[in-house]
Parts: structure tokens; sequence; C-alpha cells
């Protein structure tokens, strides 16, 4: 037969489950203040990432807004076929593809090295001038931008036309070979010193007795970099790629509708998934059509990350997501 504990035991038991329930209750009131700062973006995300999640029910059916949503029929995947039988299909997709494969690299390295430069001078006064002057591209509008693309290539009164080609001026909003350098380079000026920000977090965020070793030891600048810095911004840089290659079906939609103007001549260099998207919506009017191309583009990154990080995770276990 079991023994029932001692009594000096039970209450020992019992002084250190009270203790316990009140070292918890004390970080719940010390923490009050954290979950109130807290409780904003979470209401936010929620409202803006998950209740529309429901709205993945649109792309499988056949919305009739008389009825509503819930009530309209099921049409399986009859929603995803305009975006793969169209003659346009191979078009957008190589287009959102490409710009985006090259992008990622190009975005990762151009970042890094911005971050590099300015880690250099983040002690100087040229730090709180040239800082914002590298940021201040992303903040400007896809409308303005359109405008500042049009005043250097208006065939008439552009900058590149009344300069460099006023001999034989081009019309650039006619001549498709030239868009992909075009939006490239705007796609760098503006987000380049975004992109930077977090490397150069990371940067401040290592240890600068590393540094100081290394100078003791006789490296050069170039070598504290390459085998100091970058070493230690791999996690970030993984974490980054990973989180662009999710990004690789979606593209930016104002750079890729309002630079150009919308011109139909330059589709065969300018058509993306998404811009796609939207000259259908506007001609169709079909709700459904849109919200499936936008589970497709969900679908494909999600499986995109996935892959990716079990990749990173075989190479380099310590650096994965998860």
């Amino acid at each position: 037969m079991s023994q029932k504990p001692a009594p000096a035991l039970s209450e020992y038991n019992g002084l250190l489950a009270r203790q316990k329930k009140a070292k918890k209750a004390e970080e719940r009131r010390r923490n009050m203040p954290l979950y109130f700062f807290m409780l904003p973006g979470l209401l936010y995300l929620i409202a803006n990432n998950y209740i529309p999640m429901f709205g993945i029910l649109i792309a499988f059916k056949k919305v009739n807004f008389a009825t509503g949503i819930f009530q309209s029929p099921w049409c399986g995947f009859d929603n995803f076929e305009y975006l793969f039988v169209t003659k346009d299909a191979w078009v957008m997709i190589r287009n959102t593809l490409a710009y985006n494969a090259c992008w990622i690299i190009l975005d990762l390295a151009l970042a890094v090295f911005i971050a590099v430069l300015m880690a250099e001078i983040a002690s100087g006064r040229a730090a709180k001038v040239i800082q914002p002057i590298i940021c201040f591209p992303s903040m400007v509008s896809a409308v303005l931008l359109s405008f500042i693309v049009y005043a250097f290539l208006s065939t008439s009164y552009g900058y590149l036309n009344t300069t460099l080609f006023k001999d034989s001026p081009i019309n650039w909003y006619a001549s498709a070979q030239y868009w992909p350098v075009i939006l490239t380079i705007v796609h760098f000026w503006q987000n380049a010193g975004q992109s930077s920000i977090i490397y150069m977090a990371s940067i401040g965020g290592i240890d600068k007795s590393l540094y100081e070793s290394a100078r003791l030891d006789g490296a050069s600048k170039w070598n504290q970099i390459l085998h100091i810095t970058l070493p230690m911004l791999r996690p970030m840089i993984i974490l980054m790629l990973l989180m662009s290659i999710g990004r690789i079906f979606n593209s930016d939609f104002g750079l890729f509708y309002q630079v150009p103007l919308n011109s139909g001549l330059l589709t065969s260099t300018t058509q993306t998934i998404d811009t796609y998207v939207y000259r259908a919506l506007l001609q169709l009017n079909n709700v459904s059509m849109s919200s499936a191309a936008s589970v497709f583009q969900a679908l494909i990154g999600f499986a995109l990350v996935m892959a990716s990080n079990m990749l990173v995770r075989v190479v380099e276990p310590d650096n994965a997501l998860f």
C-alpha cells in the first residue's frame, strides 16, 4: 500500500506550488505594459493578415454579389485557367521570374555593399547626411516616380533626348527593348538604400573587439570585411534571401504599371502577373480571377520558401528559418 507523504513534505510541496504561482503572477504583472504595447500590432496583424484569409474562397467560386460570397456557386479551378491559357501567359510569367531572379541577387549584393560602406562612416558627421539621402527614394510614391522617369525619357523634352540623344531622339515609351535596363536602374535607385538598413543594423551589432583584434594582427580593412563582417552577416543574408524567394512570383505593381505609363507597346518586357491581373480585372470586372492569381502567387511562394529553407537546413542548420 502506498504511504501518504509526510506532513512536512506535503507542506513544502504546497509552499513551492504557491511560490511558483506567485512568481508567474508577478511576471504577468511586470510584463503587462509590454502586452499593452504589443496589442495594437497584434490587432493589426490579425485584421490585416489573418481575417482576409477567408477571401481564398473567392478563388474557387463564381462570385455573385447579389447572393454573397458564401452563397455563390463553386467553380473549382476555372478561375485559374486564364493565367495559363492566354497567349500572354508565358510572357508575364517569364518577366516576373526573370526580373525577380536578377533583382534578388543584385539587391543583396548592392545592399550589403552600401551597408559596409556606411558602417565605415557611421561615426562621422557625413553619415547624418548620407543615410537620409540613400533612404529617401524608398519614400517616393509610384506616381511621383513615374513623373521623375518621364522627365528623363520624354521624347520631346526628356533630359536624355535633349542632351545625349538630341541628334536622334529615342521614343522610349514605344521601344520595349530598353525597359529591362530602365526598370532595373529605377528599382535599385528606389530600394537599395532601404534594403541596406537591415544589414547596417546587423553590422552595428558585431562585437567591436573582433575588429580590434584583427587590427592588432595587422589585418587590412578588406580582410576585416572579408573574414569578419561578411561571415557575421551570413545569417541575416540567408534570412533576407529566403524572404525574397517567397515573393519571386510577385512584382512591384507601381514600378511595372505606373513607370511605363501603362504603354501597351511595352508589355513584352513590362507585363508581369500583377499588371496582367489588374488589366484583366479592369476589362472583365471579375474579382474571382484576381483572387485566384493571388492564391497562385502565395502557394508558389510558400513552396519555394519551404524548399529553400530545407536546402539551407541541410547545408547550414543554424541559419535555417525553422
